[in-house]
């Protein structure tokens, strides 16, 4: 059923057309005038059974109280304040809701809804924060870790939704995207002036989703994005009310590309098979549906657990030993700050992920044993350069469980002691004698750290950019 503010709107535009009170229409229906009023105000749920009652009484039918848009202006405006002021941010003021009553005019509904916006339009800015961007992010890696990584739900509508466009087997086609684009109704349009600050754009008005001319390297770039664009739709994605609710739908979007560049059934009949040959490798599962080694390997991560029994960890580590991705549920103890965020912080350098950037074959994935605190963990680590830096990807899972890996034959191994800072972080006793107090270094500072991200209805976007981008190609059309 759609949102209870819309429906009782709806009903109550019926009710009044039909100049019935709403005693009247409620011994119309048998349910008292005071239950009716809750129902119009949207706190109560109407039985299916009652509604047709309703509809009958009203003479309209149920699909005419159940449509999702607002019957006037001016219900839409009394549905958005009962939806700002029901808001966490509304109720840490404490202040008292206000009630649209007939007394209140259009013009004053339309103030306070005003203000009601633009207070939770500057709340979604400050809680952009480093801290707060950072404090969301690691709430949402301990729920996917008691998840287990794994989201059944988008799952089966990854699946449905390749059902529907005929895929069956085979890496998904850029042909098999548009038509998932097609039969949402969206057209794919590739252009070179998208927004600095946006990777696609998606135009509700006229059906198009923009994405950059070119493939990106990795060979499911242009796929990918447009997947994600879609899957705003599919899961009836909203505009975030907060930097949490963005990481979310974030998190959702890429989770249901994944879940269609590597569908269920066809991964989890690979990696099984694989399992059973005792030669698991991301490489061959890369390769298997053509997207990036980062890609599978995060895919892993969301099949490894449920469908292969096993726990696993996943990196992404920078050249300079900094997580920019980090996932676990294997036990492995990622290095994390006083708040409990993995971001930015630094691994061990004795670790898989940090090692493989001495190796000398660079071609093919490192592997290597671990001895931690913790346990012994067997890591797969393959190394990549972007323009700005080198990054590693690792997938590793715990002694018992490297069995069914490629590379369990290495001999490589290290032991780490971390987070003690004697492993690994502090220089030797003979060099900090010799050079403390005698040496000054001016520090590199990336760019980015001090850039304040555009704030706009989406955290990073540039409204103003982004509108003019969808006014210049939505002209023509006209």
């Amino acid at each position: 059923m759609q949102d209870l503010a819309t429906l009782g709107q709806r009903i109550r535009h019926f009710r009044n057309q039909s100049g019935l009170t709403l005693d009247q229409l409620g011994a119309e229906v048998s349910i008292a005038g005071s239950q009716l009023s809750l129902i119009e105000n949207g706190r109560k749920e109407p039985r299916l059974s009652l509604l047709a009652r309703i509809a009958s009484a009203l003479g309209t039918d149920v699909n005419a109280l159940l449509d999702d848009s607002a019957p006037n202006p001016r219900a839409a405006l009394e549905i958005e304040l009962d939806r700002l002021q029901r808001s966490s941010v509304y109720a840490s003021l404490g202040l008292p809701q206000v009630k649209p009553s007939r007394a209140i005019s259009d013009e004053t509904l339309a103030a306070i809804v005003g203000l009601n916006r633009e207070l939770a339009r500057r709340e979604r800015e400050a809680i952009a924060t480093p801290e707060e961007a950072r404090r969301a992010n690691t709430e949402l890696r301990q729920q996917m870790r008691a998840l287990d990584n794994y989201l059944p739900d988008i799952e089966k509508l990854a699946e449905d939704t390749l059902r529907g466009v005929g895929h069956v087997s085979g890496a998904l086609t850029h042909r098999s995207v548009s038509r998932i684009a097609e039969h949402l109704g969206f057209e794919l349009v590739h252009v070179g002036d998208l927004p600095h600050s946006a990777r696609s754009v998606t135009d509700l008005e006229n059906g198009r989703i923009y994405l950059p001319p070119a493939s990106i390297p990795g060979g499911h770039g242009l796929r990918s994005m447009a997947l994600q664009a879609m899957a705003h739709r599919l899961l009836g994605h909203a505009e975030p009310e907060s930097y949490a609710d963005f990481l979310r739908q974030r998190l959702e979007i890429n989770y249901f590309a994944a879940a269609c560049l590597m569908p269920l059934t066809q991964s989890v009949e690979f990696l099984r098979a694989a399992k059973a040959e005792r030669n698991i490798a991301v490489e061959d599962f890369r390769d298997a549906f053509g997207v990036t080694h980062e890609a599978a390997a995060l895919r892993l991560t969301n099949l490894g657990t449920a469908h292969l029994d096993m726990q696993l960890h996943f990196l992404r580590v920078g050249g300079n030993g900094a997580v920019y991705k980090a996932y676990e549920n294997d036990g492995l103890r990622l290095p994390v700050d006083v708040t409990g965020s993995t971001e930015g912080q630094l691994v061990c350098r004795q670790w898989s992920a940090r090692k493989a950037f001495e190796h000398t074959n660079r071609t093919t994935e490192f592997y290597q044993y671990t001895d931690t605190p913790e346990g012994t963990f067997f890591d797969s680590t393959q190394t990549g350069t972007t323009s700005a830096e080198e990054f590693s990807i690792t997938i590793g899972v715990p002694f018992a469980h490297s069995k069914w890996f490629r590379g369990r034959e290495t001999t490589a191994r290290a032991v780490s002691t971390c987070p003690d800072k004697n492993c690994c972080m502090l220089p030797s006793g003979s060099l900090a004698s010799r050079w403390s107090g005698k040496a000054w270094s001016s520090a590199k500072l990336h760019a980015h750290i001090l850039a304040p991200l555009p704030s706009g209805t989406f955290p990073g976007v540039d409204d103003r950019e982004l509108y003019e981008f969808l006014e210049a190609h939505a002209a023509p059309s006209r």
